[in-house]
């Protein structure tokens, strides 16, 4: 036998050699990364994943929809609450995009179907019929958020974007206070002729 051959046949027979009981300590291969199962592209789990492109489509439809009250709205609480989301949703979205630029993770560019819809029928009203409905919008949709970030800062397993969520979930609490005011201050406008 060939030197190289005569190795590998030592090590399959003294593989073969070694007593049941410690063949058995030997973790198989899928028991020995039970966390690295369910992570996909960039190391990051399922979970952690699909939290980040919803983050990125809801900031992507804070951005323009605070863009689009900032314009229409009737009330200076909208105009500027709507100037604020665009701003600060802009600045979480460029935090957001650099994480998951690290993790290998391409983030939308544009609104999803659902946000789509929504900015396209805030657009056709006008006046207070507009300020309520982006207002009720706006606190519905802080109302998620503080609960997704909240869940994500708690639970995520990557230790960055826990780190991130947590330190974004403050400005979301204010926002959903902001949100609330302003439906408040918006709730008893009267409505438009039809």
């Amino acid at each position: 036998m060939r030197p190289d051959r005569t190795v590998l046949a030592l090590a399959v027979a003294a593989a073969l050699a070694l007593p049941p009981a410690v063949m058995a300590q030997q973790p198989a291969p899928a028991q020995q990364a039970p966390a690295q199962k369910d992570q996909g592209k960039g190391g990051l789990a399922a979970a952690d994943r699909k939290f980040v492109m919803e983050a990125a489509r809801g900031g992507l439809a804070e951005v323009e929809l605070g863009k689009l009250a900032a314009e229409k709205g009737s009330a200076d609480a909208v105009k500027q609450f709507g100037k604020r989301m665009a701003d600060d949703h802009a600045k979480a979205a460029a935090e957001l995009k650099d994480f998951a630029d690290k993790k290998g993770m391409t983030l939308p560019t544009d609104l999803d179907p659902k946000h789509k819809q929504l900015r396209d029928r805030l657009a056709k009203l006008t006046g207070a019929d507009f300020d309520r409905a982006y207002a009720n919008e706006m606190v519905k949709d802080h109302k998620k958020d503080v609960a997704d970030f909240k869940r994500e800062a708690k639970g995520a397993k990557d230790p960055d974007l826990k780190a991130w969520a947590g330190k974004t979930l403050p400005t979301l609490e204010d926002h959903l206070k902001a949100a609330q005011d302003m439906q408040a201050q918006v709730k008893s406008a009267p409505r438009a002729a039809r």
